[in-house]
């Protein structure tokens, strides 16, 4: 239950909803156990059998259960002498209606209290999900697939909020009732209810048996749903290549073993919580059945103090504890599987954030000298969601990059190039030595502001689906339109904009998917030279464009590029000729550094991949 009470924590504070819920649920049950209690005089108007007053003066007051039956006394007997039994009859048929009005009253208002706890913890569970995606490393989305974490989401969120949210009810109401009515029922026959509570934990133990077996199957629903999606979302990211493949028939296959999968799981699980409503329900009639029995005994019994119109009461409140402990079995069935959702959630919202601020982190993030990387060395042990966990990615690396400069990082796949660029913003911190701009360690600025330096290009475009301005400003929330306009402009972006139908205010589809491959690169450009940047990164920017997009994107590089200290990733060796050092990596170690003619002269491996591109 430890899961279950940290997601209601997500509707703190209690302040907000506990104080008002409690005292108005506790209203309902008062005005709804008194109607019940009503039964009693009722009926021995209807048999005839009303005793005879022992007080017939109007008590003082006094804050107590016996002030109200004696007041009610009072009422009923002198209605009794002035009206007769018809008068008696019509007095206690209207209280009955007014307990009855009062309660129904009372417990709308207290589900209107719960709608907002509800709505509010749904709110924020999402948010907490969410925030820690903005802030968890770059490796934890890489090993974990995309739809499970879009299930959690959406699905798991969902889950919760329809098992284990809608059994606040049954935790904060309905235990209160059932001590309420068995209060009563206490009071009517204490030696009949003491028999019918022997035989409540007998039905609870069989329903539990149900309620493990259904927290078993439903982690096994959820992770089956994350697969699947999973394999939606790369259906529909991949189209092109599943049709040119002919790989319709291997993905269909494959999504109907997992689908299969899912709908044996799910069967399974919705045949045991059918199972638990008819059992709890069988139970408890078998239980009033066991109570009737023997309650009519007492009732034949003639030194028994308990009357036919008692005995009556006392059934018809019995039946009343039904409907409060039928849900509350039912809902230890059903938020089985909102706690299996539940960890899966708490999953993420407990991740560990590996990059954090220092406590003493300076907001002085000014640029006027160089870049040092000193001894770094980065290994992916100590980040164990990477797929690259067990080997060096970097190796004492030492190279200074002066303010203006640019700096290509070329070399095989694998050798250390994006890593290099990665430590540079903090993705992720060195296993050994320190990165330090203008002298001082990266990791005494926030993070905040060390990403304010910098400005981030990458192979693949990042956009959203949202309109060409909003992509371009985007953590600029008040940047103004000529100046996202004249950023355009630098970028070579600003003529295919105006050709579309809105302009800048032009949706541009999920992930940019209504533009070009050139057309999205130059939205990224022009984001960064919007937020003109001291430092920049430029992770193989080219290296999917056609010749032509790729000569207006890196005439655009040339334009952001100037004045400003830039890091290279290279693929196509061309475009870097004029940097004013290439460091040519292998295996997390700079093998090479030089100038362009430099490197060619020296015929290392700098020259065989230039060799290479030109074959």
């Amino acid at each position: 239950m430890n899961t279950y009470f940290r997601l209601l924590a997500f509707s703190k504070p209690y302040s907000r909803y506990l104080p008002e819920y409690i005292t108005i649920a506790l209203l309902s049950v008062i005005f709804g156990t008194a109607n019940f209690s009503l039964l009693i005089p009722l009926l021995n108007v209807l048999f005839g059998t009303v005793p005879p007053p022992s007080n017939i003066s109007l008590p003082e007051f006094h804050f107590s259960i016996q002030y109200f039956i004696d007041v009610f006394n009072y009422w009923f007997h002198y209605v009794l002498d002035m009206k007769g039994k018809a008068g008696a009859l019509a007095f206690v048929v209207i209280i009955i209606l007014i307990c009855v009005f009062l309660s129904n009253m009372f417990r709308y208002w207290s589900q209107r209290i719960l709608s907002r706890m509800r709505s509010t913890l749904i709110q924020n569970i999402r948010r907490a999900v969410y925030e820690k995606f903005l802030v968890l490393h770059p490796g934890f989305f890489q090993k974990q697939k995309k739809g499970d974490l879009l299930s959690v989401i959406s699905n798991d969120v969902q889950e919760v909020e329809n098992s284990v949210v809608t059994t606040i009810q049954v935790i904060f109401r309905d235990p209160v009732t059932i001590v309420a009515y068995f209060i009563l029922l206490f009071v009517i026959s204490a030696k009949l209810t003491i028999f019918t509570l022997v035989l409540i934990p007998i039905g609870g133990f069989l329903i539990g048996s149900i309620s493990k077996s259904l927290r078993k199957h439903s982690t096994t629903s959820q992770s089956l749903l994350g697969r699947i999606l999973s394999i939606a979302e790369e259906t529909i990211g991949g189209a092109k290549i599943i049709r040119g493949f002919n790989a319709e028939n291997f993905l269909r296959k494959r999504f109907d073993d997992e689908n299969d999968h899912a709908r044996k799981i799910s069967k399974s699980i919705q045949n045991l919580r059918e199972l638990a409503s008819p059992l709890s329900e069988t139970i408890a009639v078998a239980i009033v059945a066991c109570v009737m029995i023997y309650g009519g005994t007492l009732v034949l019994n003639e030194n028994s103090s308990l009357t036919a119109s008692q005995f009556i009461a006392y059934i018809a409140l019995y039946s009343q504890i039904l409907p409060p402990a039928k849900n509350i079995a039912s809902a230890f069935a059903s938020v089985q599987r909102g706690l299996a959702a539940g960890e899966r959630i708490l999953l993420i919202t407990d991740a560990p954030i590996d990059i954090i601020n220092s406590k003493n982190a300076t907001t002085n993030s000014s640029f006027t000298k160089n870049i040092e990387y000193r001894n770094v060395s980065f290994g992916y042990e100590n980040f164990p969601d990477e797929k690259k966990e067990g080997r060096m990615a970097l190796n004492n690396i030492n190279t200074i990059i002066e303010k203006g400069k640019v700096i290509a990082l070329v070399g095989p796949s694998g050798s250390g190039k994006t890593t290099f660029a990665d430590l540079l913003p903090r993705f992720y911190d060195p296993s050994q030595g320190s990165i330090l701009i203008d002298g001082n360690d990266i990791r005494n600025y926030t993070l905040h502001d060390l990403r304010k330096l910098m400005g981030i290009v990458t192979q693949e475009p990042i956009l959203f689906n949202d309109t060409v301005f909003n992509n371009i400003a985007l953590g600029i929330p008040d940047a103004k339109e000529e100046d996202v306009m004249d950023a355009a402009r630098v970028a070579n972006a600003h003529d295919f904009i105006s050709r579309m139908e809105n302009g800048y205010q032009s949706i541009i589809g999920d992930r940019g998917n209504k533009l070009s491959g050139g057309e999205k690169q130059r939205l990224t450009i022009a984001r960064a030279v919007l937020k003109n940047p001291p430092i920049l990164i430029l992770d193989e920017a080219t290296s999917s464009l056609d010749t032509e997009s790729e000569r207006l994107v890196q005439e655009a590089l040339y334009n952001l590029m100037k004045n400003r200290t830039s890091i290279v990733i290279a693929h196509r060796l061309s475009t870097i000729q004029n940097a004013d050092e290439i460091l040519v990596m292998r295996k997390g170690e700079i093998a090479e550094r030089g100038t362009h003619a430099q490197l060619i002269a020296s015929s290392g491996l700098y020259k065989r991949l230039v060799d290479l591109q030109m074959i």
